[in-house]
Parts: C-alpha cells; structure tokens; sequence
C-alpha cells in the first residue's frame, strides 16, 4: 500500500522520489515494484508542480524553485532538440488529432512531450518540420549516486533508445507515450490553413514545401515516405503515423518522412518538384548513397499524392512527350533553361532506391470531379504563375507547330496545372497512366465506396484500381480513405511483409 504523506509540497514529493528510487534496489521484487511505482508518482507530482512555474525554457543543468533544487539532465536525446524546449506531461495532451487513440506502455517514470524550435541553420535542421522537433521522453527523479546530501537530478530520457534503466541488481522498463509529442506538434501547426493556399499558388506554403523527418535519421531503417493529394497538407497522416509508431516492429524496420508540396502543378511537374525533394534530402543525409535507407524506400500515396507516387516508380520513355509535342525536344526553338525544364518534366525514370508503394484513393485515371463546373472554376486560378508551367508556355509560344492540335490552346494560355492534369480526358495523364512500376517495384492499391456507389466521390473505383498489383482493397469510406482504420490496418499489414 502507497503510504500517505501530510505534506504534499513539492519537496515532500521529491523526497519521496528519492527515498523510492532507492528502495527499488532491492532483492525482494515485490519492495522494488512497490517502490518503483511510488518513486513514479512522486516523479509526476513534482513534474506537475514544475510545469506550473515552468512551462516554458528546459535545459539542461541547475533548476533553482521555491520548494528546492534539482539538476535537469537530458539523457539518450535527440540531437535535433536544440534548448531551450517546450514541455508538456504527455497525459495532458489531447488525442483528438487521433480519434482518441493514445499509444504507448506502462512502465517507470512519467511520459512527457517536449517540442524544440526549428532554426534551419543547418542541412538538418532543414529537415525538420517547421513547427520544431517534438520527441517523447519519460521523466523521473533520483538521487546522485555519488554524493549523498547532493542535489537530485530531474532525468528525461528517450524510451525509444534507452528503453530500460538497471537500479542494482534490477532492470526497469520506461514507460513511454508515442503519440502524445506529435499530437501536440500537430496542435501548434499552421499547415491545415495553408494547405489550400497551396493548391492556389500561395507563397506561404511554396517557401514551406519539402521533405521533413519526423524522427532522427537512421541509416538502417527504411524511409516510409508519405504524399499527401491535391489542396491537403502532410496532417491528414496523423492516424497512419500515430499506428505505425505503436507497431514496435514496424517502428524498428521504418522511418516516418511526410512531404509538403505546393499542389498547384501540373501531375508531372509535382513529380519533378518531389524528386527534388529527395534528392535534396539525400545529399544530406547519404551523400555517398551506401547507407541501407536508400535502398530501402517505400512512398504511400493518397489521391494525387499516389498518382505522383506512382510516377516516381515508373520510366518514362517517350511517352508523356509525344502526347504533348510532334517533334523531338531538340528542334525546338527554347532557351537552354526552359528546355531543361520541360525535358526534366517530361523525361523520368524510377526513383533510386524505391522499394515498394502503396497508392490510397488516387486517381489513375483521373477523376471526372475534376472537369466539373466547380474544378474548371478552380483550375482558372491554379498554377499558372509555377515556373514549370511558364517554361511550357514560352515553348508553346514559339513552337505552335510542333505542339500536338489538342495541347496547343492549353500550353499557349498556360492552363496546364494540378486540376487540369487530373481530368480523365487529358492527353498527358491519359498517356501516363499506362506507366507502371517495374517488377523490382511491388505496389497495392487500397481503393473506397461510398455505400451503394462505384466511387468515394471523388475517385471512381475503376480509377483507383490498375492492374498489375501486389494486393488490392476496396473499403466502405468516403475520399478521406486515409482516417479509414480499415485502410490504415492494411499499411500496417503491407509494412509487415
């Protein structure tokens, strides 16, 4: 039974911490248990009373309070979480970013989330989502091993990398909470409002795109690349992210990466704007190309964003160029730089080092909401003003003749962008979407109905079902197949071949 303290000041608590910490090292197992959890609750009543004085501004070293001092000391962290940091006990960050779905185990010592500011002075840091680094860390007290009288030491830690620490003869678990940093990460973005503004040229978003990691760079795991579709932002991955990270073999083989693109562009130019992305990413992280997370890449896709995954897998051949122009790209009267350009998105091949995709809702074969009256009023505003596009347009002006009749007035006028080039009817997508993955490159499509309907309403299940692949679902759910948890168990199932 946990005895019952009259004082119940911070320092009684820390005492009592102490005087726990203590007795876990002790032969008798149930003393050490009964101690650990005593030393554990004392640890959140002091870390309590911290948070009330101190919300803000952790780091490492001496942390003088009205009740006592303790010595702040940051163990097995990330080396992205620069201090000061944020700091929050994990039980009160809200779950709603996952539909109540918290996860992680019990254990020794407190879960807490902490987030870092970004300062993007570095190739790394520019990795690092804009809302700033966010870990999951346990917390607990205890004594200095040497000195008897010296001041106690507030210990964080990450679960994820010290997963047990031994007090004597004894080996405890930390407990931890992998959902409750990123959840809080998720309350502070500002993605959600700009998501839209993407999708109608917004700076904003354009000066935010990239590739970010949502933890530390592992050389050995595989990169699991999410893609988001067209006017969304990386968030609407919080559920998939948030069960990957409870999967403790899944989490041990993969990484999370969300990308953030600006979707105002044509299909083909999004797919040259992400492999940008990457390979911006590995310049940084493997420049020699030999670590085993190269080799190793998986992209999941949800509407445009796996129509884009798809392109990423597939060689292009001639292909995408001949459904647009007459002649060959080097008779063409162009600038060395436009030529480039359009020859970069006209030209691929599949991306180095993917291993596998997974395609969620997308669009194939187009999607007939986007020649509705609505798409064709959006498309007007649409990325006429991205730099792919106005290459196309100064080629256009100066080659009407080797332009195919059909593409002509589109490239002419510049109305080529993410909604055009989503129409079922469209030559270019209508040209691509026989490009599939090689055999290297296994890929599964994960489709939805709405109940009695062959569509979600927006992608119709012939559009987001193609041939050739590994496994295929259709589930009951609208477009956002991503928050299904039937389709978020099938990753999972997929992630575990």
């Amino acid at each position: 039974m946990t005895p019952c303290f009259a004082d119940d000041s911070m320092q009684a608590w820390m005492r009592r911490a102490i005087d726990a910490y203590r007795a876990m090292d002790s032969d008798d197992t149930g003393v050490s248990d009964t101690a650990a959890v005593d030393a554990t609750r004392a640890t959140a009543e002091v870390l309590a009373a911290l948070l009330r004085q101190q919300p803000a501004g952790w780091s490492p070293g001496p942390l003088r309070t009205s009740d006592g001092d303790l010595q702040v000391e940051f163990r097995n962290v990330s080396e992205q979480l620069r201090f000061p940091l944020r700091m929050r006990s994990a039980q009160d960050v809200s779950m709603r970013a996952f539909d109540g779905q918290r996860h992680g185990r019990e254990g020794f010592g407190v879960p807490v989330a902490v987030l870092a500011s970004r300062s993007a002075t570095s190739s790394m840091d520019r990795l690092t989502p804009q809302s700033g680094a966010f870990r999951n860390l346990t917390a607990w007290i205890e004594p200095d091993a040497a000195h008897v009288d010296a001041t106690p030491r507030l210990v964080l830690a990450d679960p994820l990398k010290l997963d047990n620490i031994s007090i004597g003869a004894r080996r405890f678990s930390l407990a931890s909470d992998t959902s409750a940093a990123y959840a809080w990460a998720m309350e502070i973005s500002k993605l959600e409002r700009v998501g839209i503004w993407g999708l109608l040229g917004g700076k904003q978003i354009e000066r935010r795109s990239g590739l970010y990691l949502l933890e530390d760079y592992d050389p050995r795991k595989r990169p699991l690349i999410m893609i988001h579709g067209l006017g969304s932002n990386p968030l609407i991955w919080a559920r998939l992210t948030n069960a990957i990270w409870d999967d403790e073999d899944i989490r041990a083989r993969y990484q999370v990466w969300h990308v953030l693109h600006q979707t105002d562009a044509p299909l083909l130019a999004a797919r040259l704007r992400i492999q940008c992305f990457l390979d911006d990413a590995w310049r940084t992280l493997d420049p020699a190309g030999n670590h085993r997370a190269h080799s190793g890449t998986v992209l999941i896709g949800h509407s445009m964003g796996g129509v884009v995954a798809r392109l990423l897998c597939v060689e292009s051949g001639v292909v995408p160029w001949n459904a647009a122009f007459l002649v060959p790209p080097e008779v063409l009267d162009a600038s060395a730089e436009d030529l480039d350009v359009i020859k970069q998105v006209f030209f691929f091949t599949p991306y180095p080092g993917v291993s596998r995709a997974i395609f969620l809702a997308a669009p194939h074969r187009g999607s007939p909401e986007a020649a509705t009256m609505l798409g064709r009023m959006t498309g007007d505003f649409v990325g006429r003003r991205a730099i792919e596009v106005q290459a196309m347009r100064r080629i256009a002006h100066a080659n009407s003749s080797a332009l195919r009749p059909e593409m002509r007035e589109v490239l002419e006028q510049g109305w080529v962008n993410s909604i055009i080039t989503l129409q079922s009817e469209q030559p270019v997508r209508r040209a691509t979407e026989t490009l599939m993955p090689p055999a290297g490159i296994p890929y599964h499509t994960i489709a939805a109905v709405l109940p009695g309907r062959t569509t979600d309403g927006v992608v119709p299940l012939d559009s987001a079902m193609i041939p050739g692949a590994t496994s295929s679902l259709v589930v009951e759910s609208g477009h956002q197949l991503h928050e299904s948890p039937q389709a978020i168990a099938e990753v999972l199932r997929i992630l575990r071949e």
